[in-house]
């Protein structure tokens, strides 16, 4: 749950909340692009990468850092249109992978150290949007061939590294939206995908919003297969966005794939995904939103739509971007997903 939002009350744009009931009967609320489109039609024709990062600056709309302009520049969005204008584009959370992460915690630790030193509560420092580090590619094989032998191994993983595991213990206990995901549990994008997602998130007040990041990990970019708005940065503008600071970047061109038919047997996601990035390449995609549609894609599974994503990087795009269909939802309930958070998904 982020603290960072705008009171609804004096929110520029207060005429597009709306309300909605939760599966279990509660109520919510949320910044209705349906309601935007009234004075601005053309959002009803906007990609679905777009719409998202539409609604992240119609919801983050403060008449500062984001203001009105912003959120009817992107409402205005012309496919083959000059691009000169940056977005301010403030994420739902952060995911960090051990070595950039554990630098961005002890920057924390410092600024809590020169806030006492300043007379000020050193908890004023808080990451405003959640943050998931990930250790990742940390457990040596000194032990194999046993049922024993991962027991074993992260055994001597934490007796080796015993200062740096208990310096991201306190920063679990220090900072109310930093989490850590030790070794063992899986690499840093399978976790991503399979456990941090939750697809649908909620502010204090109650605004629910879908779920964006950035990631310092390169496979970043595989959370584009299940609808969900990322990519991967350095760990300056990581650090950045977990402090709520805008990710600006030029208003993106979308190249739309409408992909058909379907995998024969014995193709696998490589084949697939070695074509993609081909023609990708020859369709000079840098620096664009590329998003797949069609029943081609909807044929996908997860799995494959993710190793497509990942490649984004490979051919230059920004996002290889999978609108969320029944397959995403399906993919949400088997890796666990309570029923209102696939029910909150399904409706966003």
């Amino acid at each position: 749950m982020s603290s960072l939002s705008v009171s609804p009350s004096t929110h520029p744009f207060a005429k597009t909340l709306d309300t909605f009931e939760t599966a279990s009967g509660k109520s919510g609320r949320f910044y209705s692009l349906p309601k935007l489109a009234r004075q601005f039609p053309n959002v009803k024709r906007l990609p679905v990468s777009l719409r998202i990062v539409l609604e992240a600056v119609l919801r983050q709309c403060d008449g500062q850092r984001v203001t009105r302009e912003h959120v009817q520049q992107l409402a205005q969005w012309q496919p083959n249109a000059p691009r000169n204008e940056e977005i301010p584009f403030v994420v739902a959370r952060v995911v960090l992978q051990d070595f950039t992460g554990v630098p961005l915690l002890a920057d924390l630790a410092a600024m809590r150290n020169v806030a006492a030193e300043l007379g000020k509560p050193p908890t004023a420092i808080e990451p405003l949007v959640p943050v998931d580090l990930v250790v990742d590619h940390s457990v040596m094989i000194d032990y194999f061939g046993s049922k024993k032998a991962l027991d074993l191994n992260m055994k001597l993983e934490f007796e080796r590294n015993r200062e740096r595991y208990e310096f991201m213990k306190w920063g679990m206990q220090a900072f109310d939206t930093f989490g850590v995901v030790p070794p063992g549990f899986g690499i840093v994008h399978q976790v991503n995908l399979e456990y941090l997602a939750r697809g649908v998130h909620q502010t204090a007040d109650g605004v629910a919003y879908p779920d964006t990041l950035v990631g310092t990990d390169s496979h970043t970019t595989m959370i584009n297969g299940i609808g969900v708005v990322g990519w991967g940065v350095g760990g300056i503008e990581a650090e950045a966005a977990m402090l709520g600071q805008p990710m600006y970047f030029l208003e993106p061109d979308v190249v739309g794939v409408y992909l058909t038919g379907q995998l024969r047997g014995g193709v696998t996601a490589t084949d697939l995904v070695l074509t993609v990035t081909e023609l990708m390449r020859k369709t000079k995609v840098v620096g664009k939103f590329v998003e797949f549609f069609g029943p081609g894609a909807e044929s996908l599974s997860v799995p494959d739509r993710a190793t497509i994503g990942n490649m984004a990087p490979e051919y230059g795009a920004t996002m290889g971007f999978f609108p969320v269909d029944a397959t995403t939802i399906e993919f949400m309930k088997n890796t666990g997903r309570t029923e209102e958070e696939v029910a909150e998904i399904g409706r966003a």
